[in-house]
């Protein structure tokens, strides 16, 4: 990118945004209140879930006084926590059941063109991953943080075959 006189990227100074390598989705933003004697003091944490769409995700949980700082603090920690996932061609390699608290969650792989099929807190962690075609049912709670911790931890437990071939010390002919 080029650089001005003020030796900040050109970019930035129009007002421009600066483009990022990963991309971001804000999944639920969280407003906590404690009662103090002058009246109501407000805090806010950010579920946010960072992903390159090939192959790498990243989900974080930031606290902060006002929202920006907290998406801004959850996504550091979402960048920091990515982990690679295995796929195959657009879709998973093979069913899945994960369980993160009250939360399990169920992925299934799909056929080209299926597209991904899961509700609110799942589908941006799929689909930031990479994976376009996949089928998911989520059982139990219903919370975000639950849900989108079971998918990720679902996808980053995910084995192709050779790795499974290894894991028994067999062979998988064709």
């Amino acid at each position: 990118m080029a650089q001005g006189r003020t030796g900040r990227p050109e970019a930035r100074r129009r007002g421009e945004p600066e483009k990022r390598e990963f991309d971001e989705v804000v999944v639920k933003i969280y407003r906590c209140a404690t009662v103090v004697k002058g009246g109501r003091r407000f805090s806010f944490s950010a579920l946010v879930v960072v992903g390159d769409r090939n192959g790498r995700v990243g989900v974080g949980y930031g606290k902060a006084p006002e929202v920006p700082t907290a998406v801004e603090k959850a996504r550091k920690i979402a960048t920091q926590s990515m982990k690679p996932i295995t796929r195959q061609g657009t879709t998973i390699p093979h069913r899945i059941t994960m369980k993160y608290g009250a939360a399990k969650v169920v992925l299934v792989p799909a056929s080209p063109g299926t597209g991904v099929i899961a509700g609110a807190s799942v589908r941006p962690v799929l689909e930031l991953s990479g994976i376009h075609d996949v089928l998911t049912k989520s059982y139990g709670s219903n919370s975000p943080k639950n849900l989108v911790r079971a998918t990720h931890k679902a996808l980053t437990s995910l084995l192709n075959r050779q790795q499974v071939a290894e894991h028994r010390g067999v062979e998988i002919a064709g």
